[in-house]
């Protein structure tokens, strides 16, 4: 459908304006709301994070791109609930107690948005406790916890404790990310998964949530 195609390519341009405005038209055109996010919204930003993976755009682009994503996205939500349609899943995300680095987070935040998850940034220097009590009041199906720095990247294990502690742990899968972090500390904590950048990590958090394998490599660089 042509306004559906001209959506994804106002997504890709990240203009933000245009996607909001085609997003509306297609509402008044009674495309239902699903279709706009599969066929529109979603499809244009999957072929951002391929040319990103292919080097062909970086980072500022993949931002602004997001950007025009969450826009579609807030015009969509009310038809959304309307219509029943559920989003891929609920994402919890923080940067752990400590720590103050935001930047490489709230991308991995966008990009999941991207691509149809709804996410809940709880933002930074988050304790323990605020990450138990979210997981019991929010019920995402994964929590992405990061750290920027080798003096706050051990409070993740704590974390995974106080989930295992409180009974928790088999509800929700847990990634890890940052750029301190290796793959052999997230085995080492018993993180489900970590992953070198937002894209990768996207996939990640799709394969976890499928129950397919994840994909390889499996690092997120700093979020």
């Amino acid at each position: 459908m042509k306004i559906l195609q001209e959506i994804s390519a106002g997504l890709k341009n990240g203009d933000s304006a245009l996607v909001k405005e085609l997003v509306l038209m297609a509402l008044n055109q009674h495309i239902p709301a699903e279709q706009i996010l599969n066929n529109g919204l979603i499809q244009g930003m999957d072929a951002v994070g391929e040319r990103f993976k292919k080097n062909e755009v970086f980072i500022p682009e993949v931002i602004i791109a997001s950007r025009a994503m969450k826009t579609g996205i807030e015009v969509l939500r009310p038809h959304l609930s309307l219509t029943k349609t559920r989003l891929k899943g609920r994402v919890l995300m923080a940067t752990v107690k400590g720590d103050l680095h935001d930047i490489g987070k709230r991308i991995v935040c966008l990009m999941l948005e991207g691509a149809g998850f709804e996410v809940i940034d709880l933002g930074i220097d988050v304790p323990k406790e605020s990450l138990l009590k979210a997981i019991k009041t929010e019920k995402p199906e994964v929590v992405g916890l990061s750290a920027l720095l080798t003096t706050t990247m051990t409070y993740m294990g704590e974390v995974i404790e106080a989930v295992e502690a409180a009974k928790l742990r088999k509800k929700v899968k847990i990634v890890i990310g940052g750029a301190p972090v290796t793959g052999a500390y997230a085995e080492e904590i018993k993180a489900d998964g970590y992953a070198r950048d937002a894209v990768l990590g996207v996939a990640l958090v799709k394969s976890l949530l499928s129950k397919r394998k994840p994909p390889k490599p499996a690092r997120f660089k700093s979020f």
